[in-house]
């Protein structure tokens, strides 16, 4: 019995699918990508062997979220797959920039970063 058929006989046929879990390892990829942004911007404030530190985080979380993707694909359009996955990144990233380095909170910042939240759930909506 596959992993969809015992989902079925389970109730739970959305949490138990393919793409279900390729749709939550498209989520980690976009979070690996928030991490990476997050290590790069670590870079700007550190030397010596706690940049390199920096420097690998982000090169591992950079490969880890390109192959999440990847495998994400598998069954997400890349049409769609790839939107979600950089916005996913931009939000993370405006929000560690916000709360974590301190960078302003401007009405129209917010403003732009809500159209775009909007614009993703309105990508997936429609798929």
């Amino acid at each position: 019995m596959g992993i969809p058929q015992l989902g079925r006989r389970l109730g739970l046929r959305f949490f138990c699918t393919f793409a279900a879990m390729n749709w939550l390892i498209l989520i980690i990829a976009g979070l690996c990508e928030t991490g990476f942004a997050f290590c790069l911007g670590k870079t700007k404030l550190t030397v010596g062997t706690e940049y390199w530190l920096w420097i690998l985080g982000f090169a591992v979380l950079y490969v880890l979220s390109a192959v999440l993707l990847a495998k994400a694909t598998q069954t997400i359009p890349i049409g769609i797959a790839y939107p979600v996955w950089t916005g996913i990144g931009a939000v993370g990233a405006v929000l560690l920039g916000i709360f974590v380095f301190h960078e302003p909170a401007t009405f129209w910042r917010v403003f732009f970063l809500s159209t775009l939240i909007l614009s993703i759930v309105g990508l997936k909506a429609v798929t």
